[in-house]
This record gives structure tokens, sequence and C-alpha cells, in this order.
């Protein structure tokens, strides 16, 4: 099974309003549906790692974890056949977010904005609880 991490990146951990929305690019299947940013883990590489790294190569920014967002039932969140993510919540240290020849579009959303989105099918359960928690903050 291939471990991917990602970001719920947010404005603010302490009392998060807004969320960003990363369009994909590519492969074609995918081109103009909306992800969370982050990427697969290397192998011997912390997952932790993987999303710091992925995320500077993504979105050119330095982040700071904060914690990890599980499923309800517990566990990784399930993507396609041989694909699962672990997510955390995550701030911009350093930098401004940009696009990328990975994402063509970035966008930071309140709640309300977030459904809308045409999102990849794997990550709309994770969104709908994002949109919970931020109604909440």
């Amino acid at each position: 099974m291939q471990l991917v991490v990602g970001a719920v990146l947010v404005d603010r951990l302490d009392r998060p309003t807004r969320m960003l929305a990363a369009r994909r690019t590519r492969p074609v299947a995918l081109a103009g549906q909306w992800e969370l940013p982050g990427g697969k883990v290397e192998p011997g590489e912390l997952p932790e790692d993987a999303l710091h790294r992925e995320i500077a190569e993504e979105l050119g920014v330095a982040i700071r974890l904060g914690a990890e967002l599980p499923p309800p039932e517990g566990g990784r969140w399930p993507l396609t056949t041989g694909l699962e993510m672990r997510v955390w919540w995550c701030e911009v240290v350093a930098g401004t977010v940009h696009a990328s020849e990975t994402h063509d579009d970035l966008r930071w959303l309140a709640a309300p904005d977030l459904a809308p989105l045409p999102w990849l099918a794997p990550d709309r359960p994770l969104v709908e609880l994002v949109g919970r928690a931020l109604h909440l903050a």
C-alpha cells in the first residue's frame, strides 16, 4: 500500500476560518478537479517529512504541522486501489503560496465555499469534515 500525505492548509491553526484548495493540472482524467495539496511518501521517508517536502515543492512555502486528521472510523483515508492518505492540519510559516505545474489554481475558501467545487472523489468526505470544523472555529 502506497502512503500519500495531505495538508489541510488553513489560515491559522488555533482558529481556522479558511482552507487552501488546489486545482489539479494532471493527469488529464483528474485535471480541473480540486484536492488537498500533498503527495506520495518516498521509501525511507517519514510521513511528516514527506508533507513538508511536498508542500515546499508544490506551493513554495514552509509549514507548521498541527494535529493529524484521521477519518471518523480511524486509520487512514482511502484514496484508490493501492493508495491511502494521512492528513494533518497545517499553516504557512514562511513564504506565500503559489501555483506550480501540479496545480493551476489555488483558492483560500471559507466553509460555505468548499462544497460547490468539483473535488476529487476520495477527498470529498475529508472536505466535508473540514467544512464542519471551519464552521465551529
